[in-house]
C-alpha cells in the first residue's frame, strides 16, 4: 500500500514538542505525546453492539443502542497513533484484563484477536457521552500477557496500514465484558478527519499553501516586471 502524507500547520510550541520528540532518547512505551507535523495514514470505526464476539468467536452483543465512533490517524514512520474516541449509550463502569478498556485488537470482522494498543477510557463515566483525545507513541503495551509476552510486544503501526480490515476497534463495561461496542477499521483519506488531535489543521494548512501559492506568483510576477523595466532603460539608454 502507497503511503500518503499529509503536512499539517503547526504552532511555534507544537512544532518544539515534535521536534522534542524527534530529537530527544526513544519514547517509553505508549508515551503521550504532540500530534506530529504528516500522517501517512488515517482510519475510522462505527462501533456497534451487534458486532461484539466473546473469546470463542461467539456472538456476544454489547450494550443496546450503544454506539462509538473511533478516528485514528497513524505516523507509522513516528509510529504515532492519534486517536479521537466517542461513545454514546454506554453504561457503567470500565471492566478489562488489559491495562485500559478501550483498544485496537488484531481481529478480523467476527472473530477474536489479541489487543495491540490500550487507549485512555472515554470519560466521564455517566450517562452523556464519553470522549477521549490525545496521540500515543510506541512501542505499545496492553497489559495483557499471551505465553508470558505482552501482547504489545513486535506490534507495529504499519501492520495497520497493510490490513485494516484485519484490526477492530472496542471497549470493555463490567457488564460487557465481551465488549460493549465493536467495529473494524476502515480506511479514510488522510486529509478527510477534522478532529482534535490535528485534524482540524489540514483545512489550514490548505489555506496556507493557497495565499503562499499567491503570494509567489505576485513576487514572481513584480521580479519579471522589474527585469523588463530595467531592459527597457538600458536599450533606452544605449540609443541615445
Amino acid at each position: 500500500m502507497q503511503k500518503k502524507t499529509m503536512p499539517f500547520a503547526l504552532t511555534i510550541g507544537t512544532a518544539a514538542a515534535v521536534g522534542l520528540v524527534l530529537t530527544a532518547a526513544p519514547a517509553h512505551a505508549d508515551t503521550e505525546v504532540s500530534p506530529p507535523s504528516s500522517f501517512t495514514s488515517a482510519f475510522t470505526v462505527m462501533a456497534t453492539p451487534d458486532t461484539v464476539v466473546n473469546n470463542d468467536g461467539v456472538a456476544a452483543p454489547g450494550e443496546p443502542g450503544a454506539t462509538g465512533t473511533f478516528s485514528f490517524r497513524i505516523n507509522s514512520d513516528l509510529e504515532i497513533i492519534c486517536y479521537d474516541i466517542e461513545l454514546t449509550g454506554v453504561t457503567g463502569d470500565y471492566q478489562s484484563p488489559a491495562r485500559t478498556a478501550t483498544h485496537i485488537h488484531q481481529a478480523d470482522a467476527g472473530q477474536p484477536g489479541p489487543p495491540r494498543i490500550a487507549f485512555p477510557n472515554p470519560a466521564p463515566i455517566g450517562d452523556g457521552p464519553r470522549t477521549s483525545s490525545g496521540c500515543l507513541q510506541g512501542p505499545f503495551t496492553t497489559g495483557v500477557l499471551a505465553d508470558g509476552v505482552d501482547t504489545g510486544t513486535g506490534f507495529s503501526l504499519a501492520q495497520i496500514e497493510a490490513n485494516p480490515g484485519g484490526f477492530s476497534a472496542d471497549s470493555h463495561t463490567v457488564s460487557f465484558a465481551a465488549g460493549v461496542v465493536r467495529g473494524q477499521l476502515q480506511q479514510v483519506p488522510v486529509g478527510g478527519i477534522d478532529t482534535g488531535a490535528g485534524g482540524a489543521a489540514a483545512a489550514s494548512t490548505a489555506t496556507d499553501s493557497a495565499a503562499l501559492g499567491t503570494g509567489l506568483a505576485v513576487g514572481a510576477a513584480g521580479l519579471l516586471a522589474a527585469v523588463g523595466i530595467g531592459l527597457h532603460l538600458r536599450r533606452r539608454s544605449a540609443t541615445r
